[in-house]
């Protein structure tokens, strides 16, 4: 496994697999202090670089994030972030949460406006294998 770190910082780093063919988000516990304008600078940031890497799949690490879900901006993530991962190609992105998170076990759905489906996970070994598949 080729693991190229692409980004860190306080709240988390992305990581490209050039070999397995897919790029990482991997939250720190750092993610409790973000606002909603750096979590939305954060995923304009994360949409460039599955652009610059040409890969369709991704793995969120989501254990350790820790912002509040509260101040999520949706309507930002569906307008600025989704179009761009939709014209990137992405064909699937496979969250790792707790497995007390609800949307575990679930079938796999896009997300807004998605062309892309989400599925959630709670394991990280059960994730990669549905990138896999």
């Amino acid at each position: 496994m080729n693991a190229h770190l692409l980004h860190e910082d306080t709240y988390g780093s992305v990581i490209e697999y050039a070999d397995d063919g897919y790029l990482e988000t991997r939250w720190y516990d750092g993610s409790d202090s973000f606002t909603t304008q750096s979590f939305n600078d954060r995923c304009v940031l994360f949409a460039d670089l599955v652009e610059r890497s040409g890969h369709t799949k991704v793995l969120i690490d989501a254990v350790q994030f820790g912002m509040n879900a509260e101040d999520l901006d949706v309507e930002f993530r569906d307008t600025q972030v989704t179009p761009r991962l939709n014209a990137a190609g992405l064909e699937k992105i496979a969250l790792v949460v707790p497995a007390d998170f609800p949307p575990v076990g679930l079938p796999p759905a896009p997300e807004g406006p998605a062309d892309f489906p989400t599925a959630f996970f709670a394991t990280r070994a059960a994730a990669r294998a549905w990138l896999d598949a």
